[in-house]
């Protein structure tokens, strides 16, 4: 049996190595790559398409139907949180951390930031115990970082009158810092801002990023009749750098862990905290604006 397989080996003429079939640099191999990224651009704009109507759709109407999508977008986000940072006892972890959340919540409503933040506080430290590990102090920072985001973004929406419009100015802010900095980032290039963080990142687009979320904020102030437009355009700014800080801090817990994307929920996008972590920072930081120093200046 060995001799014969030796035989047919022998007068068999030599196979060309799958390698070799199309050498590296070929216009073939380049062209068989595009259609995957053209793919992926594909899902990430239907995507954007889904969820943009359903999204603005909630945020307009307010009410309840608002509170329903922030409790939805809170929970699913404190529970991918939980599956990026390991634990000893992930279930009671999960159960601990959403159920903080939804309590923070209701306190929000019924009893103002305040309760929230205390009670997510609290619930932090419960989950920290239940989960476990070598991590728990970071597992549990998650129910504070998810809790102060809804908290700041509830508190905008429900205000009388300008709650619309203030939310508007957030999310629209942090939308417009994504694009800047990308599109100054890719134009321009230049030093990178936290190159063992986020790699692709540079202190261009930090800047570009800062420009489009100051004109973006102006023209929202304008439009929306602001007694002040023009302190729209540094707090844009500011909303920038906060935006950014956030995004930086969720790829450094991704990159601690190795891992790429914090959920699967959201199809070419990743998960929930991937599209939010800008805002879950800059909505508290914007809230606490506009009830102390922008109060004083009547800037809305």
């Amino acid at each position: 049996m060995k001799s014969s397989t030796d035989g047919n080996a022998a007068s068999a003429p030599p196979q060309p190595a799958a390698a070799e079939a199309t050498p590296p640099g070929d216009p073939a191999a380049t062209a068989s790559k595009a259609p995957s990224k053209a793919g992926d651009l594909k899902v990430r704009v239907l995507s954007a398409l889904v969820m943009a109507p359903i999204v603005l759709g909630a945020v307009w109407a307010g009410g309840w139907v608002f509170h329903a999508l922030i409790a939805f977008g809170a929970v699913v986000a404190v529970s991918e949180w939980g599956n990026l940072v390991p634990s000893a006892r992930r279930l009671p972890a999960r159960l601990m951390s959403t159920f903080g959340i939804l309590l923070a919540l209701m306190a929000q409503i019924a009893a103002g930031p305040a309760a929230a933040i205390g009670l997510a506080i609290a619930f932090s430290v419960i989950t920290a115990i239940a989960g476990g590990g070598n991590d728990r102090g970071l597992l549990g920072f998650g129910v504070v970082y998810v809790a102060a985001g809804i908290v700041g973004l509830m508190w905008l929406r429900d205000l009388p009158t300008i709650g619309l419009a203030l939310f508007l100015f957030a999310m629209l802010a942090v939308w417009a810092t994504d694009i800047g900095a990308y599109a100054a980032g890719r134009s321009i290039g230049g030093p990178k801002l936290a190159p063992r963080i986020s790699p692709k990142k540079t202190w261009a687009g930090l800047i570009g990023g800062m420009l489009s979320a100051a004109l973006v904020g102006w023209l929202v102030a304008l439009v929306s009749g602001a007694a002040r437009p023009d302190i729209a355009l540094p707090v844009g700014a500011a909303i920038a750098v906060v935006g950014q800080i956030g995004d930086l801090f969720e790829s450094a817990v991704k990159r601690r862990y190795n891992v790429k994307d914090s959920g699967q929920l959201i199809p070419g996008h990743g998960g929930i905290l991937d599209r939010i972590d800008g805002l879950l920072v800059a909505a508290p930081v914007l809230a606490l604006f506009h009830a102390t120093l922008g109060t004083v200046l009547s800037w809305w």
